[in-house]
This record gives structure tokens, sequence and C-alpha cells, in this order.
């Protein structure tokens, strides 16, 4: 008799996602939905799919994932007023010159390098994207380490490892979450005054505050050591 496959409740199969048995981290936020949104996510997404089946368009279930996504986090942070990290509109430290003529450094968290300038997590060479996410813990609370990334590196020397998030896309196109050529642009239309050398990337999956105390004053450092005068962070 063939073995049957054991039950599985609601609240295990949506937890399945992240880091679990299905791993996908495109809907590794269904974990922070209940049991009850977990079901009508899995209708509006099934209701989605029937449409583009009848010819509708394709991005209504892009949609629907991204709209479940929203609220899934929403309600994750709860109250946003109490935010710790909130920040207000106005900057730390004003700019003393207009853009035009700032020099800007790029800071990711997106866990870009350089082909050939691995950062070798953990001492590991090569390891896969399928490794970092069954590691993502390790890399929590592990130390950050910068990749730097020479502002006219060809896209296609441009590699991606995070264990915190889809990386498809960005390793698809790196402009989504490392916008080198776009803020190039920005320079040749005259809308910046230039990009400090390098830019850089971390795994960034360390606490915001471990960042803020341990790294944050020599990060700094380096920016004013290229003569940036900002830097544009792009966290992940």
């Amino acid at each position: 008799m063939a073995d049957i496959a054991p039950t599985e409740s609601i609240e295990e199969l949506r937890n399945s996602f992240a880091y679990g048995s299905r791993s996908d981290l495109n809907f590794k936020f269904t974990r922070d939905l209940s049991d009850r949104e977990f079901g009508d996510f899995l209708s509006a997404m099934f209701a989605a799919t029937a449409r583009v089946a009848d010819g509708g368009d394709p991005l209504d279930v892009v949609n629907v994932a991204y709209e479940w996504q929203v609220q899934a986090y929403a309600g994750h942070l709860g109250d946003p007023d109490k935010f710790p990290h909130r920040k207000t509109d106005t900057p730390l430290t004003v700019m003393t010159k207009p853009l035009t003529e700032a020099k800007i450094m790029l800071l990711t968290s997106s866990g870009h390098f350089v082909d050939g300038d691995d950062p070798e997590p953990f001492g590991e060479t090569n390891m896969s994207q399928t490794e970092a996410e069954t590691r993502i813990v390790e890399f929590v609370k592990s130390e950050a380490t910068l990749s730097a990334i020479p502002v006219d590196t060809p896209t296609d020397k441009i590699r991606v490892r995070h264990g915190g998030y889809p990386v498809q896309a960005a390793a698809m196109d790196p402009q989504v979450v490392l916008p080198l050529e776009h803020l190039c642009s920005l320079v040749a239309d005259g809308a910046i005054g230039s990009l400090a050398e390098n830019a850089y990337s971390f795994v960034g999956a360390t606490a915001q505050g471990h960042i803020k105390r341990t790294y944050g004053p020599t990060w700094a450092q380096l920016a004013k050591d290229q003569g940036a005068d900002a830097v544009l962070l792009v966290p992940i």
C-alpha cells in the first residue's frame, strides 16, 4: 500500500514558503498572514490566474501578490508611528551644495559583488543562492562585509547573493537595486555632479541598530575619503 502523505495544516502550509519545505522568498510574506487571510490570498491568486487563462492581463497575478505582501508586512510592522526607525523628511545632515554639483556614493544592502571578488561568506567559495537562504540565521548573526563595485563595472560582471530576498530580478537586472547605470545617466544629464569611484554593497541581514552603531562611523569615513557629499542608501 502506498504511503499516505501526512496531513498539513493551513498554518504549516503558509509557513512553508519562508525557509521551509517550499522555500520561496517571493512568498515568504505568507507567514505574516492569518489562516483566514492566507485563504483569501489563495482565492485571489486563483481568480487572477483564471482571468489570465481567459485572456486577461498577466500583471493581475503580480498585483494580487504585491497587494497581499503589502498587507502582510504592514500588519507585521504594527503601528507605523511607533516604528523604531521612522524618520522625518528632513535629512540628518543638510546638503551644503546643490545636487548638480555634488558627488554621490551608492551604498546598498542588496548583496551584489563583482565577478572574481566574491566576499566568500563564512569562508565558503561559490556559495549558491539556495545555500545562502538555508543559512540566513548565520547571516543575521555575522558581521557585514562591504563589497566595492567600481561604478564603471559592466552589468554582466556583477553578481548577487542574498539569503533574505528573492534575487531573480536583481540578478537579471542589477539596476533594480544597484542603480549604477541610472545614476551615470543622471550625471550625464547634469542632474548630479558626479559619482564616487566605487559603489558598495553588502548582505543586509543585520539589525539596523547594530549597523548604525558598529559600522556607521567607518562607512561614513569611507564616503568622505572618496570625496562624497552624500550617500544614496538603497535598502532591501
